[in-house]
């Protein structure tokens, strides 16, 4: 891998990579992740395409194990439930961009997505620390706010903890703030939509009625009144206005886009038609008479296997676990019924 591009030994030297690659590694049909220094493990493409990319810009630095080719020897710990061995960022980031990676002409103009892409795989190949090869910044700090949902830390403390670390060893390359990693979150679209709501749950403040404050049903305010504040007192600040009740809504098209992204999780959507045992048992809602119902109403949605069947559900629940509260939170689920069971 260090030896001039021009080289014999080098040009069998890829050949033998990509026979390897092909070999032992997880190609998606005919494209694999190409590792050269323009591409970084990044964008899939063909073998002729990987080969030109080795020979125009070499191997990417550091890139001696080739563990997303298939020479990957960490044991897994089969006794937990989170595997944490390894952190599939690239894959990550290939399922969320892929169409952006692959679009013909994307490096002369970039568009929005293309420079979110181009940023966070930027971030995905930096060193967390000068010599650390477990970690990249983009992985550390997806696990750390993978911990601050999972324990519930208040922002704030999520912030001194990055400070904390950061005080400690200066050398670590970490987001400085939460506001900061947040928006690093938000770029590989986890984020989700806020939308003032009527305290009554008549109406939902949007589209048309984005700018009203009072319900058109029950002429309730959209705003919680709060103290009168003296304008000649504080003339330069403009009082913040908290809403009574707010619906936080995951957009589902972009998710649905997201599960034909991934080559894996696509072949699952269509798994209930063209791999499932049709033998009259009942071991999946695909066998159930619901299923077979629907199917008899709508043909045209029956015909191509790929529709997807969502299945809806919402409970109430006290998120402060003490019965002296209301307060009550109902979430709305949607299930995809298409994937295969587990």
């Amino acid at each position: 891998m260090n030896l001039a591009r021009y080289s014999k030994e080098y040009i069998n030297g890829v050949e033998s990579f990509l026979d390897f690659a092909y070999s032992y590694g997880d190609p998606q049909g005919e494209e694999i992740q190409c590792p050269c220094a323009k591409c970084c493990n990044i964008r899939w493409t063909r073998r002729n395409v990987v080969y030109d990319h080795l020979i125009c810009y070499g191997f990417v630095k550091g890139y001696t194990r080739w563990i997303n080719h298939g020479e990957w020897d960490i044991k897994l710990n089969v006794d937990n439930d989170m595997d944490y061995s390894r952190d599939d960022i690239d894959g990550l980031l290939n399922d969320q961009f892929r169409d952006v990676a692959q679009a013909e002409g994307v490096y002369d103009g970039p568009n929005e997505d293309a420079k979110k892409f181009y940023n966070l795989v930027e971030e995905a190949s930096q060193e967390l620390y000068p010599g650390c090869t477990k970690f990249s910044k983009l992985s550390f700090t997806l696990r750390l706010y993978l911990l601050k949902c999972l324990h519930g830390w208040i922002n704030e403390s999520f912030t001194s903890l990055l400070e904390l670390l950061k005080e400690a060893m200066p050398e670590l390359n970490i987001p400085p703030s939460y506001n900061k990693t947040k928006s690093m979150v938000k770029n590989l679209d986890l984020d989700y939509e806020k939308i003032d709501a009527c305290p009554n749950d008549c109406m939902l403040f949007r589209n048309d009625h984005k700018d009203d404050e009072f319900c058109h049903t029950c002429g309730a305010s959209r705003y919680i009144k709060s103290p009168e504040v003296d304008c000649e007192l504080e003339p330069s600040k403009k009082q913040h206005r908290v809403s009574a009740k707010t619906l936080r809504h995951f957009p589902l098209i972009p998710r649905l886009k997201r599960l034909f992204m991934c080559s894996k999780t696509a072949d699952s959507l269509r798994w209930h038609d063209e791999e499932r045992s049709k033998d009259g048992k009942l071991r999946h809602p695909a066998d159930g008479l619901a299923w077979k119902d629907f199917d008899r109403l709508h043909p045209d949605f029956a015909l191509d296997c790929r529709n997807v069947r969502l299945g809806l559900s919402s409970d109430g629940f006290n998120p402060f676990r003490t019965m002296s509260i209301s307060h009550s939170t109902w979430p709305v689920m949607l299930m995809v019924y298409n994937l295969h069971e587990i």
